[in-house]
């Protein structure tokens, strides 16, 4: 489980080669050398080649090489799904195999996750390498966990977005819920293969020593649940209308520079009042109150000179 948590809790590098200098010490990049550009290229290279020869068995859930018979992963085009995605300046290409898009049935509220919200997911990775991929999981959970798709490799982020959530079992008798372990029913479910750039990259220090480093994976994933509009501040404005700039990365988005970005500040604009207090028409929104005449276009929560 360890392997896919939060890479910004990951430990500091433990393996730290210092240069002495008079003046500083520096960490030396044992991936100085790695063109990340031209990595991706051969990634998708990579990947494309594996899809190309494997195929989805639906009886059993998993990919299998290619018989006669079967349609490649890569031609299957009714269930898979490419994802343009640019980090760090560099495109790179996230296929995703949708085999059960997932349906919550009653709940108008549980179509797709967006790549910030909650999810509660069963996973297995294995590692990719030019047409075949590993014969046993580097991480695996068959139970469920809940994690925050801000704080997971990309490849989760963007990938997980294409699934549905599924719905709470309940007693047919009594309408409430099941009496016995926690089912979810009819939850999406698929399989990501995810370039290296989107998962582990030599281009952040704290992934050098990861035994799953510039490598190519593939996870099988279920989607049973997630938190819609998931607010990790609780201000009252859901995490993903909190990219002010709109340029796809929450983490600089800083109204009032105290040092927190917004999704994770509690008073976004530093006027002392707190966000979700300043719902001046108390229809639990602060993004529609616009009380400051010249300012029309601001939201109050954003504008320090409203309180």
């Amino acid at each position: 489980m360890a392997k896919i948590k939060n890479i910004f809790a990951v430990a500091i590098v433990a393996i730290l080669m210092y240069a002495c200098g008079d003046d500083n010490n520096f960490i030396v990049n044992p991936f100085a050398d790695v063109n990340h550009i031209a990595l991706a290229v051969s990634d998708n290279d990579s990947i494309v080649k594996f899809l190309k020869n494997h195929y989805y068995d639906t009886e059993v859930d998993s990919v299998k090489p290619l018989v006669t018979g079967k349609t490649a992963i890569f031609d299957d085009t009714e269930h898979l799904k490419v994802m343009e995605v640019t980090e760090n300046a560099i495109d790179y290409k996230l296929y995703v195999y949708v085999a059960i898009e997932g349906d919550a049935g009653a709940d108008p509220d549980k179509g797709y996750p967006t790549k910030v919200d909650s999810v509660f997911v069963k996973y297995a990775g294995r590692t990719m390498s030019g047409t075949s991929f590993s014969d046993t999981n580097f991480d695996s959970n068959t139970r469920g966990l809940w994690f925050n798709l801000l704080s997971v490799i990309k490849g989760w982020s963007y990938g997980y977005t294409n699934l549905k959530g599924g719905e709470l079992k309940k007693d047919p008798d009594t309408g409430g819920i099941f009496n016995g372990p926690i089912t979810y029913l009819n939850g999406g479910k698929g399989v990501l293969f995810i370039p290296s750039g989107l998962a582990y990259p030599s281009s952040n220090p704290q992934n050098y020593t990861s035994s799953l480093v510039d490598t190519n994976l593939l996870f099988y994933i279920d989607l049973l649940d997630f938190v819609p509009d998931t607010d990790h501040d609780n201000d009252g404005v859901p995490t993903i209308e909190e990219d002010v700039d709109n340029d796809g990365n929450l983490f600089n988005d800083d109204t009032d520079l105290d040092g927190f970005p917004n999704y994770f500040d509690v008073d976004d604009d530093g006027d002392g009042v707190f966000t979700a207090d300043e719902d001046a028409n108390n229809d639990g929104d602060p993004t529609n109150d616009f009380s400051d005449p010249n300012n029309p276009t601001l939201p109050d929560y954003l504008n320090p000179d409203i309180k």
